[in-house]
């Protein structure tokens, strides 16, 4: 029998994704290949690589092979009496009928989300919404056609692009199928936005931002702790808490800014001209961003970088996704900071941020 995947690359995957993504064990289906923007100083992603778009031709092979590869699963789970469910003796089976599937992460990725019932997946690189809306909108209803077990459909995209789209354009990738949305907000400080070259305006994170909650969207706006560093602190705090209220997202994560190797901005770092802050500066700055957000999302912490301890030495945000409901846990994120700054009176400055550099 031929596989249409003995190739050994029967489709397309990129490396990154949000760790919600990964947690759901979602799906990843590569749409847009790297970053169209590809300047943010903070960045080391992508940087040796060009942008580009999959045709429509290219991502409806990728999902026919995925497609064809979760049936043959299934019908060796039922000539092996297991009535569809994949598993351990299933797998080998397919493996010792397709041997190059053994060394193929993707098949390894797609097992895992056939085994937690095919409900989520995750359109991979940095900007899906780039793509030209009837093109996105074609591949959206495909994948729903053919997966209709999925319950969401997840993507990254830039707050300029949302901009950029009329309401109409993105309620019809909604409809299309695409629900959820990733956004780098990063800072809402226009001086800091522009320093770091993130090609974006305060005003314009916000315009995005809004219309995509008004075309559907489920939104995660990111935003990084630390990246003023000594200098720009407090206005980043301020202004970050202020666009962040005037979009009032479902979710709020946060990413503490740590340099990257390979990014621009850790020339700066090393160089001394950046300085970091330490464990209660960080904390410093988070008290301020909480007590000025006026928000009724889920504040989130839900990633390793959030290192802050409390006195007993043990996490002081839960990294769970769901995070924190604002505004009724407001005063609990308040309280847990608090608590962080007392423990930063008697633990070492940047032991833990040192540690990750």
């Amino acid at each position: 029998m031929e596989h249409a995947y003995e190739s050994g690359c029967f489709f397309e995957t990129g490396i990154y994704r949000p760790p919600s993504e990964g947690g759901s064990y979602s799906l990843l289906l590569r749409f847009t290949r790297n970053c169209p923007w590809n300047k943010c100083t903070f960045c080391s992603m992508y940087k040796e690589e060009k942008f580009s778009i999959r045709s429509v031709e290219e991502i409806k092979g990728d999902i026919d092979a995925i497609a064809a590869l979760c049936d043959e699963l299934k019908a060796i789970s039922w000539s092996l009496g297991y009535t569809g469910e994949i598993n351990k003796p299933v797998i080998i089976e397919m493996i010792n009928r397709a041997p190059i599937l053994n060394t193929s992460q993707g098949f390894i990725m797609v097992v895992n989300w056939l085994i937690v019932g095919g409900r989520t997946a995750f359109l991979q690189d940095g900007n899906s919404p780039e793509m030209r809306t009837e093109r996105l909108v074609e591949v959206l209803k495909y994948l729903r056609q053919k997966f209709p077990s999925l319950e969401r459909v997840t993507s990254y995209a830039r707050s300029k692009t949302l901009a950029r789209k009329s309401l109409d354009e993105l309620k019809a990738i909604y409809e299309a199928g695409l629900d959820r949305l990733h956004v780098g907000l990063e800072t809402g400080d226009d001086e800091l936005l522009t320093i770091v070259k993130k090609g974006v305006t305060g005003q314009e994170h916000i315009e995005g931002g809004r219309k995509a909650m008004e075309a559907g969207f489920q939104l995660s706006e990111y935003w990084m702790p630390g990246l003023g560093g000594k200098e720009l602190w407090e206005q980043h705090a301020r202004n970050t808490a202020r666009v962040l209220t005037a979009i009032n997202p479902h979710y709020i994560r946060s990413r503490p800014f740590v340099p990257s190797p390979g990014s621009p901005i850790y020339d700066s770092f090393a160089s001394g001209e950046f300085h970091l802050l330490n464990g209660e500066e960080h904390l410093t700055e988070l008290k301020l961003m909480i007590e000025e957000l006026d928000v009724t999302s889920k504040v989130c912490f839900d990633h390793a970088g959030n290192y802050w301890r409390n006195r007993k030495g043990s996490l002081l945000f839960t990294q769970d996704y769901e995070g924190y409901a604002f505004p009724d846990q407001k005063q609990r994120v308040l309280a847990l900071i608090e608590e962080g700054l007392e423990a930063q009176k008697t633990a070492p400055h940047n032991t833990e941020l040192t540690r990750m550099l």
